[in-house]
C-alpha cells in the first residue's frame, strides 16, 4: 500500500467538501438574513489498531503503527454573526439588530404545520390582513412564538389600508393603537438549531426558547453575513490545495509506472 496515495486522496476530498460549503455561501450572498457556514478538518487518528492481548504492559493496550493517513472532514458549523442592514423603506420589511429570530408558522407539502425560525424579515400582507412571508407562511405573534404554538390564534392580522408603525420591541401600531407584536425569540444554545431550508431553521429536541433582546427595525432588511471578497480568496486557496494533492498523486503514479515497467524488467 502506498500511503502517499491515500494521504493525497483524503486531502482532495477534504478540499472538495470545503469548496461545497464555500460555493453555497457565495450562492446565498444576496439572501436576506443568511448565515454563512464553515467547515473544519482534522487528522486521522495515528493509532490504526491496538494489541488486545499484549502482556508487556499491564492493562495498557499498545498501538500498532503511528502513521497518519492524511486528513478527514471534521464538521460544518454556522456563523450567526450580524449581517449588514439595507434600508428599503418598505413598511413590511423588518430587520433584527441583535440575537434573535422571527417565528413563522410553516406548513409543509404534507399539510403539517410547525414553528420555524428565520432572520429574513421581508414580509407582506395578504388580502385578509395577515402578516406573511414571501412564501405564504404566517408570521407569529410574541405569545405564540414564545409558546411554540403554530396555530391560527398566533397569526398577526392588521388593516392593510391603514399605516403601520413598528417600534424596536416589535409592537405594531395603527392609528396610535397597539394591534399586535411580532414574535421574536432567541435560544439558549444555537447548537440545537438545524437548517431546515427555505432560509429557515428548526429547533431540534432539547433546544430551549428564551426571550430575545434584539431590536426590530422597520423599513430595513438584514443582508447575509457573507463577505464575497474573502470567500473568493478562500476559493483560490482551496483550488491550489486541491491541485497540489492532485500533483502528488500524479507523481506517485509516474513513480509506480517506472517501477513496474523499468525496474521490473531488470
Amino acid at each position: 500500500m502506498v500511503k502517499g496515495l491515500y494521504t493525497a486522496y483524503t486531502g482532495m476530498l477534504n478540499q472538495q467538501n470545503r469548496l461545497d460549503v464555500l460555493t453555497n455561501n457565495l450562492a446565498n450572498s444576496a439572501t436576506n438574513g443568511f448565515k454563512k457556514e464553515g467547515s473544519t478538518s482534522q487528522s486521522f487518528d495515528e493509532t490504526l489498531a491496538i494489541k488486545i492481548k499484549d502482556t508487556s504492559a499491564m492493562s495498557i493496550p499498545r498501538g500498532l503503527g503511528d502513521v497518519s493517513l492524511g486528513v478527514k472532514i471534521g464538521e460544518c458549523y454556522t456563523d450567526y454573526g450580524q449581517g449588514s442592514f439595507r434600508v428599503t423603506d418598505n413598511v413590511y420589511d423588518f430587520a433584527l439588530d441583535g440575537d434573535g429570530f422571527f417565528a413563522i408558522s410553516f406548513t409543509n407539502k404534507a399539510g403539517e404545520t410547525s414553528v420555524k425560525y428565520t432572520r429574513d424579515g421581508a414580509f407582506t400582507v395578504n388580502r385578509e390582513g395577515y402578516l406573511m412571508t414571501k412564501d405564504g407562511d404566517f408570521v407569529l405573534n410574541q405569545a405564540a412564538a414564545q409558546a411554540g404554538n403554530p396555530g391560527q390564534a398566533g397569526y398577526i392580522q392588521i388593516d392593510p389600508n391603514v399605516e403601520l408603525k413598528v417600534d424596536e420591541n416589535g409592537n405594531l401600531y395603527q392609528n396610535n393603537q397597539l394591534v399586535g407584536q411580532v414574535g421574536v425569540v432567541d435560544f439558549a444554545d444555537y447548537n440545537y438549531l438545524a437548517k431546515y431550508g427555505e432560509n429557515m431553521y428548526d429547533l431540534v429536541e432539547g433546544g430551549q426558547v428564551q426571550a430575545s433582546d434584539a431590536q426590530v427595525i422597520q423599513g430595513t432588511l438584514e443582508m447575509s453575513n457573507v463577505n464575497v471578497v474573502s470567500e473568493m480568496v478562500e476559493m483560490i486557496t482551496i483550488s491550489r490545495a486541491y491541485e497540489t494533492n492532485q500533483k502528488i498523486i500524479q507523481s506517485i503514479d509516474e513513480t509506480l509506472e517506472k517501477a513496474v515497467n523499468n525496474i521490473g524488467k531488470a
